[in-house]
């Protein structure tokens, strides 16, 4: 079976209902466990906060949503990898090699721990992260709109 990296994009559909939500359910209930990495978590919590200044939830409800990330990592739904040390620098590395795709920071470190875990296949639904996984010969499953 295919390693299967879930950048936020994509993975905040599973936990927070809107457009795509069921294709992402059905993709992780049929490439699960899936992959991710520390910054998720950082970003997931980040998105989670915003939605909830923004009026999408109340913060009994933000808590909830995180707590279910979490109890999905311990139950091994979702494999969660330490950041290395040198994934700094594999991300400088990328937007190096990729000079024609408008990587962000934060694209390009999901990119560079993608690549040290030897996932095959991203799902997003960022479509710079998209361009440059296909760029990098990752398949890519998409989600965007």
């Amino acid at each position: 079976m295919s390693v299967a990296y879930c950048d936020t994009s994509a993975l905040a559909k599973w936990y927070i209902p809107e457009r795509r939500s069921e294709d992402v359910e059905a993709f992780l209930r049929e490439n699960g466990p899936v992959h991710i990495s520390g910054l998720t978590a950082v970003e997931m919590r980040s998105l989670l906060s915003r939605r909830r200044r923004e009026g999408h939830f109340d913060s009994k409800s933000e808590g909830r949503i995180y707590a279910t990330f979490e109890e999905d990592i311990r139950e091994g739904f979702l494999i969660c990898h330490a950041l290395p040390a040198d994934l700094a620098r594999g991300a400088v590395s990328l937007i190096s090699i990729l000079p024609d795709v408008p990587l962000r920071t934060l694209d390009a470190l999901h990119l560079a721990m993608a690549r040290e875990i030897g996932a095959q296949v991203i799902a997003t639904s960022d479509n710079v992260m998209a361009d440059a996984g296909r760029e990098m010969e990752i398949d890519i499953v998409w989600f965007g709109d």
